[in-house]
């Protein structure tokens, strides 16, 4: 298999697996909704800024790939 062809497969496998865990994210309470989160609502504009949440998931990947590094 050529170089291209891996890096495509790996690539697909990592948006199916990234496009699962999004869609169970709106399963779990709370992920969405956490402190910090901003939330503006007025007549006919809402506007939702997931800061806290940002933080968490970047948390979460960051502790993923370094220990996936140093395997």
């Amino acid at each position: 298999m050529t170089d291209i062809a891996k890096v495509l497969i790996i690539v697909g496998v990592a948006l199916i697996i990234s496009g699962l865990c999004l869609h169970m994210l709106g399963k779990f309470p709370g992920i969405g909704r956490l402190p910090g989160d901003i939330l503006i609502k007025k007549e006919n504009f809402t506007l939702y800024v997931p800061i806290t949440t940002c933080f968490l998931i970047s948390a979460v990947l960051s502790l993923m790939f370094f220990l996936w590094s140093r395997k």
